[in-house]
């Protein structure tokens, strides 16, 4: 089955259906000014020669009325003037003139005086080559001047201003319609250039970026545009790798210590407490599960794109006093109503890794405070962190030495979280000195 018009012209390149385009509209143009321009002109010269012709016939007018006429009458264009009386008959006329019939009859003559314009003879019957455009007006005495003039010359010149227009106007729209084709490919040059550049995009070049043209048009823009969305790509997949990278390796140790223990055991049975390698394996298995619970809640994350799973009304001091209590060394000083549009649950894990955090750095206590505002500060008296780590530790598996030297240190995941999910609900975190120890300062937006 053929394809339909519209699906032909729909498969064909862009370059192809704009310069077809530009050469309709043209040609669509042309061929109205052409209409146009030769309608005009044609009007113009008739309107000439009738101007000429009724200035002849007013002459003769004023000749017969005072008597003067010649025989024949002389006219400087060739205007062919009839002067009849009232009887009809044909008394004055121009060299070469028809003495015996006149060019219009009586009842056309009538008819040609009453609305005053010119009209439109044949000349052939009078031995006329051509059209005539005739005149007529009254005299005194009930004599009549008739004034003709050929208008063959008026229709060579439309015909030859026709003929030029018929062959320069295809010309033209050919000429068009190349320098439109040619203009279009080298407007869409840099878009072929950019369908090369990412065709030789791939997994092994991808720090590769596209051409942009010099040109401030749509397509710099558009090439902008495209190489900052492969940098975040190239950037997600750089810290994907990495944190994969970096999942291995905090896997690799405790399975290795569960794998080792086990091994002892099972080498020297007899001399093993196994009561005390039971209680190492559960360590590292309770340690591989906090690690799990981490990465699949950073996996949703960045799965959501930075939206909480849920946006309702959750009371945020109701959150934070079952959180404190669950801690013997926490103490709440300022808990404020206060109301957020969010999930409790990722609210609650924020809470709840940033006071494992002061837990496990506190020296005695752990302050929390909640104001109306929408400020939580979570503060211990531990050795704090030097201000130019305050930032690095939000970074995924960054723990620094200290943490990394206690056993039950955490699995670097936590602030990560933190501040993952406090971006998601439009807040922000940052760590302070409280002198001594550090506090933790995050700000969500209340609602009303």
């Amino acid at each position: 089955m053929a394809d339909s018009p519209l699906v032909w012209w729909r498969r064909q390149g862009l370059r192809f259906r704009l310069t077809v385009a530009a050469a309709a509209v043209l040609a669509l143009a042309l061929a109205v000014s052409a209409s146009v321009l030769l309608s005009v002109l044609d009007r113009a010269l008739i309107d000439t020669v009738d101007e000429s012709t009724r200035q002849q016939a007013q002459a003769v007018r004023v000749a017969a009325d005072a008597g003067t006429l010649t025989s024949p009458i002389t006219t400087h264009d060739g205007t062919i003037v009839q002067v009849i009386d009232a009887q009809g008959r044909i008394t004055h006329v121009t060299y070469g003139t028809d003495r015996l019939v006149p060019l219009l009859d009586e009842r056309a003559r009538a008819k040609v005086l009453s609305h005053g314009q010119a009209t439109l003879v044949d000349g052939r019957p009078y031995a006329i080559p051509g059209f005539l455009r005739v005149i007529v007006l009254r005299a005194d005495h009930g004599q009549t001047v008739i004034a003709a003039r050929p208008i063959s010359e008026i229709q060579t010149s439309l015909g030859t201003a026709g003929r030029v227009l018929l062959v320069g106007t295809p010309a033209l729209i050919v000429l068009l319609a190349v320098a439109s084709w040619l203009m279009i490919g080298r407007t869409l040059r840099p878009i072929t250039a950019l369908r090369r550049g990412a065709a030789d995009i791939t997994h092994t070049a991808r720090s590769r970026r596209l051409p942009v043209p010099q040109s401030r048009d749509e397509v710099h823009s558009l090439a902008t545009t495209l190489n900052d969305m492969l940098a975040r790509l190239e950037d997600a997949e750089q810290r994907q790798r990495a944190l994969v990278s970096d999942a291995a390796h905090e896997l690799r140790s405790p399975l290795a210590s569960i794998r080792l223990q086990l091994e002892v055991a099972l080498g020297h049975p007899d001399g093993q407490d196994w009561q005390e390698t039971a209680e190492g394996v559960l360590e590292d298995t309770m340690r591989l599960s906090r690690l799990a619970e981490d990465l699949l809640a950073l996996a949703r994350l960045d799965e959501r794109g930075g939206v909480p799973a849920r946006r309702e009304p959750v009371d945020l001091d109701e959150v934070v006093r079952q959180t404190v209590d669950r801690y013997a060394e926490a103490r709440l000083t300022v808990c404020d109503p206060v109301v957020v549009r969010g999930d409790a649950l990722d609210l609650s894990r924020v809470l709840t890794n940033l006071m494992d955090n002061a837990a496990r750095h506190t020296t005695s206590k752990v302050e929390v405070a909640l104001t109306a505002d929408g400020v939580l500060t979570v503060t211990d008296d531990g050795p704090g962190i030097p201000e130019q780590d305050r930032e690095r530790v939000f970074n995924r598996f960054t723990r620094l030495d200290s943490g990394r030297s206690r056993d039950e240190g955490g699995t670097g995941l936590g602030l990560a979280i933190v501040r993952e999910t406090v971006r998601a609900h439009g807040g922000t975190v940052v760590l302070e000195d409280a002198a001594p120890g550090l506090r933790a300062v995050v700000r969500l937006p209340v609602s009303p």
